[in-house]
């Protein structure tokens, strides 16, 4: 079959790999009809993933139809076209069971913290992921949802992490009526959680970027305001300027390891790997909300450690609240946001290209060339 292989930092490219194989009862094999490059994987794609092995495969966002299950898997069945979450989840251990499917404690056995997830690295288990003609699914009685008649698969493929994980961070984020909501990062992930603040009675929604191209399709798709950071001076600042110098109630790091805007934090986190990447956005996420406000965190960082303001956290009084999404958890509700016409997921595809082209749809979106907001991948079997 084809697949995206990693070859080493800023090296993938399209290969053929062996077919997957059911190698538990609970396992399925799905045949790939949508697959997304995420921003997080641009994290392994420039080699700022522990153990992100040659020979991986990436993908974590993907719909397929299920073409062969394992003797124990009972809630699918072949034919079936369904939404596979990025977490890889049990369902029955102390985490899933309180619906924290992204804190899984049986799927990965490399981790402590996070749960096994498709196609990233050996840190999060070391499954291949679906940027391929046909992926394994584990679990296969707890993951896999089945698509709803109806749903375009472009909405149904922005359902396996953008949805869920932008929805998560306001959630995550406990915005009250009318609070002030502060985004920082106008990716996918950024843009939709701003969208979703406003689900949840924000009363301003500002998003924080340098590209001009993001921040403008922020402000169509998400109705907030949108500022560049490099023209508006300290950014911390001008966030407490535009509050009336008390902060904003909510600050959302949708950025991660990958952030720009601090000499200091992109040698040592980005260049050097002294830190589990550049945490400028973390910094002025704890910087410019309110004493007593709540920072919560879905942008990607490594597993050692960070050089962040601990002390602002105690002295200002803030909650800290971040995870993985547990989409699963999620779907049902935002499964019915989609239907209702609530949230357009598909209008976030910018580019749709065929999975032959997956080095040029990372050179693109790493690049952020051609406007590129969202890729979607299509395997040779699927059509443009």
């Amino acid at each position: 079959m084809l697949a995206m292989e990693y070859r080493g930092p800023k090296r993938v490219r399209a290969v053929q790999k062996p077919m997957p194989e059911i190698k538990h009862p609970q396992d399925a094999i799905v045949r790939v009809l949508r697959t997304c490059i995420c921003g997080s994987d641009l994290h392994l794609y420039n080699g700022n993933v522990p153990d992100t092995r040659v020979g991986s495969t990436f993908g974590h966002e993907f719909i397929g139809e299920v073409v062969e299950v394992g003797s124990e898997v009972t809630k699918v069945k072949t034919g079936d076209r369904v939404i596979v979450p990025f977490n890889i989840a049990c369902g029955e251990c102390h985490f899933c069971r309180q619906g924290m499917f992204g804190n899984c404690h049986e799927s990965n056995t490399e981790a402590t913290a996070v749960g096994a997830i498709f196609g990233y690295s050996h840190t999060a288990g070391g499954f291949d992921g679906g940027q391929a003609e046909y992926a394994r699914v584990p679990y296969a009685n707890v993951g896999p949802t089945i698509i709803p008649e109806g749903m375009d698969l472009d909405d149904a493929v922005l359902l396996t992490d953008v949805v869920p994980t932008g929805y998560q961070a306001a959630e995550m984020a406990g915005i009250q009526p009318n609070d002030t909501v502060v985004v920082f990062g106008a990716g996918p992930i950024g843009i939709m959680a701003a969208r979703c603040a406003w689900l949840f009675g924000a009363g301003r929604v500002i998003i924080i970027d340098k590209e001009e191209y993001r921040l403008d399709f922020a402000r169509n798709y998400s109705y907030c305001e949108a500022y560049n950071f490099e023209e508006i001076g300290d950014p911390v600042v001008f966030i407490k300027k535009i509050t009336d110098w008390i902060g904003a109630d909510v600050v959302i790091d949708a950025v991660g390891a990958e952030a720009a805007g601090n000499a200091m934090q992109t040698i040592t986190g980005r260049k050097l790997l002294l830190q589990a990447g550049s945490a400028t956005a973390l910094h002025w996420a704890i910087n410019s909300v309110k004493k007593g406000g709540v920072v919560s965190i879905v942008g990607v960082y490594g597993p050692t450690d960070n050089l962040i303001p601990i002390g602002n956290v105690l002295n200002k009084g803030l909650t800290i609240r971040g995870n993985q999404s547990s989409v699963k958890r999620l779907l049902p509700r935002l499964i019915e946001h989609v239907q209702n016409g609530v949230l357009n997921p598909k209008g976030l595809i910018t580019h749709r290209l065929p999975l032959e082209e997956v080095a040029d749809g990372y050179r693109m979106f790493s690049a952020k060339l051609d406007n590129n907001i969202k890729t979607v991948l299509l395997p040779p079997s699927v059509t443009l």
